[in-house]
């Protein structure tokens, strides 16, 4: 599969603003999707609504929509709606999100994230086939439901509306046995923090998964998240990334319990993901952001001039990635990095 690109535009901060200027450059620029995300205040599916309205080929990513957020049933019929109103374009991805947000805003339990998801994306799947009225039985889901203050009125019910059967859903992992759950059950995967240089900390862990699902890699999504920064100042490039990588490594997570702190090390920094770490829950988003490594930033992102850019890009063509989602604002370097991949 051809290297595609996509536009990675996260969620708000105070206010929301959509770059549609940005947006529909890259659609005109043949980009593949426009993806867009939720935490704990912009959700995911209305900018994403108000996206779709406003163009005609892009196709519509969710990376991602919380799980726990919504029932399963809740988010089929969303995917279905927002799939039909903008002729087939949606793509539907999941993931658990971590405990501080589960537990803290969400106000449910953890729990068990494979059992969770493998339920939530199978009973997904069944609505969109339509195959029969719903029914499930499963350790987080029962459907109709048959708890001891169940009126006993629940039925099994079949969509009214018709959905794409084949509508692709795509999982945010990071964990060896949740990359490994992607690759089995879902049409493509969603990895933060993915290094070309490194691809075989994650290859043993997709093959598994590929080999339990008896499906084709080649017909497998792996849509990276890839910030980009062009610049002639190589540092002043890097600092911009910083930010990013000392949030997500020191503060997305608690000690011990941080997925994307447990990456960085797999990969090879744990020495330095220690110390961001230590310094931002410590309170030093300086010290946190000064102690990210600028090979780590190399390893997942694409930083500094533009042949410095063309040159880097080789890794991801070599790499198992099919679409780079690239993160930026920035509308010459939606038009570059058309121009380098596309």
């Amino acid at each position: 599969m051809p290297l595609r690109l996509g536009l990675n535009l996260g969620y708000s901060g105070a206010r929301i603003q959509l770059p549609i200027a940005l947006i529909r450059e890259a659609e005109r620029l043949g980009y593949y999707a426009v993806w867009t995300a939720e935490s704990y205040g912009s959700d995911a599916v209305t900018p994403l609504a108000w996206i779709g309205a406003l163009t005609s080929t892009i196709r519509l990513g969710t990376a991602i929509m919380q799980m726990p957020a919504r029932t399963p049933a809740n988010t089929a019929m969303t995917a279905m709606t927002l799939d039909q109103l903008s002729g087939g374009r949606m793509l539907l991805g999941l993931g658990l999100s971590g405990p501080q947000v589960v537990e803290g805003w969400h106000g449910l339990p953890y729990g068990k994230p494979l059992v969770r998801t493998r339920e939530y994306v199978s009973i997904v799947r069944a609505i969109f086939r339509r195959e029969e009225p719903l029914v499930f039985e499963g350790e987080y889901y029962r459907i109709p439901y048959k708890g001891p203050d169940a009126t006993g009125l629940g039925k099994p019910l079949k969509s009214i509306l018709h959905g794409r059967p084949d509508l692709p859903i795509y999982l945010a992992a990071i964990g060896p046995k949740n990359v490994e759950l992607a690759a089995e059950i879902a049409d493509g995967w969603l990895p933060v923090f993915f290094s070309p240089r490194h691809a075989d900390v994650f290859r043993p862990h997709l093959e598994a998964g590929f080999a339990k699902g008896k499906k084709d890699p080649a017909q497998f999504d792996i849509a990276a998240t890839v910030p980009v920064v062009v610049g002639d100042d190589l540092e002043a490039c890097y600092n911009q990334v910083r930010p990013f990588v000392a949030l997500y490594v020191g503060g997305m997570g608690a000690r011990g319990k941080n997925f994307y702190f447990d990456l960085a090390c797999r990969l090879g920094y744990e020495e330095a993901a220690v110390k961001i770490q230590d310094a931002y829950l410590a309170g030093d988003k300086g010290a946190a952001m000064a102690a990210v490594p600028t090979a780590l930033i190399d390893d997942i992102a694409l930083v500094g001039p533009r042949p410095r850019i063309a040159e880097r890009l080789e890794l991801w063509r070599q790499s198992p990635v099919t679409t780079l989602n690239i993160t930026t604002f920035d509308l010459e370097t939606v038009r570059l990095m058309a121009e380098l991949v596309l």
